[in-house]
């Protein structure tokens, strides 16, 4: 019997997805379950599985098209997969009779081919090059370079990439962005992460990393300074009682954003862990919507990649954004002696139509002071 297979009911928000891979073709066994392809929305990869076991009958949309929920896309015929013919064995008598006689006499060897010419690579030169190609002599110096390769390769962005773009040019062109810095000895974390790493990870099973500290030292500093959580909604300031963090992961794909809900209740392992489990989802392209929803400010680590210092851009509709960046050993005083400290740089842009400077260089304060006094935010000071 054959059923329809459609374009599932797409996010909200998202009006039509993109084919972006077929894992079966046509005449294809399917298992029931199995995905049969990808479709590409502005945010999330979704997938389409099997919705029973058959032979896909028919492919009806193509890689690369743009498709509307409910839409049929492909044909399964239900039940089981017709079984593969077995291969006709050969007639020995007849091979025997095909195969011709053997040669006696030696077979002289074809001459060796000349090399074909290289009009591609002698169009690339100037008319005097060109004749010193065909006579033979050695090309000029600054001429030599000509002959390399200088192809091209277009690749349409994928719909998450356009989003994104859309999004960035949204906010610079509507938010009057500001970033003010400050820098954080991270020795105190840092020692008190070896300390208790190991017995950390084995009670709770969650690896101790650096992000669950900022995303605490975030929420106590937005529980001071209220407006860096707040957002524009036309002439009003939505001021937001909870705390909805969004962590930025990178991924082949591109950045995605998702949020991790009522950081304020949550422990240090709930944070590592949903972190943890979000940066699998993405490398595996598994984010959904639901993930990416909502947020009321951001943090990203460029220090991951190396970055020392960068002004992050807003995550709209938010107010303000959290950059971290890498942890370097530089000489810092301290009670007037010159010592080697471990030091990052942070960043916070924030949006300059509903924070003062003020505000935001005093929440960038506390979240340093939470940081290099970590037991203040353990201790609920």
């Amino acid at each position: 019997m054959p059923t329809d297979i459609k374009v599932p009911v797409l996010p909200e928000s998202v009006t039509d997805a993109t084919i972006a891979k077929w894992y079966k073709k046509a005449g294809d066994a399917v298992n029931r379950d199995e995905n049969l392809v990808d479709l590409e929305t502005d945010k999330v990869m979704l997938e389409v599985p099997a919705p029973a076991s058959g032979v896909l009958e028919k492919i009806t949309v193509s890689e690369g098209a743009v498709v509307k929920a409910a839409q049929v896309i492909a044909i399964l015929k239900e039940g089981a997969a017709p079984e593969a013919k077995p291969a006709a064995k050969a007639d020995p008598a007849a091979k025997t009779e095909a195969t011709p006689e053997k040669k006696t006499e030696t077979t002289k060897a074809a001459p060796a081919a000349q090399p074909a010419s290289e009009p591609a690579v002698e169009n690339n030169l100037p008319p005097s090059a060109r004749r010193a190609v065909r006579a033979g002599k050695p090309l000029p110096a600054n001429l030599v370079m000509s002959t390399t390769s200088r192809d091209e390769k277009r690749v349409p962005m994928s719909r998450l990439r356009q989003r994104v773009a859309e999004r960035l040019k949204e906010v610079q062109n509507t938010a009057a962005i500001l970033t003010t810095f400050n820098e954080i000895n991270m020795k105190n974390v840092m020692d008190l992460r070896v300390q208790f790493k190991d017995e950390f990870e084995k009670k709770t099973g969650a690896r101790l990393g650096f992000m669950s500290f900022f995303t605490k030292a975030v929420v106590e500093a937005l529980k001071q300074f209220p407006a860096v959580n707040a957002s524009i909604d036309g002439t009003d300031i939505l001021y937001h009682n909870y705390y909805d963090i969004g962590i930025a992961i990178g991924s082949e794909r591109g950045l995605v954003v998702p949020v991790l809900r009522n950081c304020d209740q949550l422990s240090m392992a709930d944070i590592e862990k949903q972190i943890r489990a979000y940066a699998g989802k993405a490398k595996d392209g598994k984010i959904a919507m639901e993930d990416l929803m909502g947020g009321t400010f951001t943090i990203t680590n460029a220090g991951t990649y190396g970055s020392m210092l960068s002004t992050p851009i807003i995550n709209p509709p938010q107010s303000a954004i959290l950059g971290m960046h890498n942890i370097v050993e530089r000489a810092v005083v301290e009670e007037g002696q010159m010592v080697i400290r471990p030091m990052m740089y942070v960043a916070l842009s924030y949006d300059h139509r509903i924070i003062d400077g003020r505000e935001a260089v005093l929440f960038l304060m506390a979240v340093k002071k939470f940081i290099e006094n970590p037991g203040m935010t353990l201790l609920g000071l």
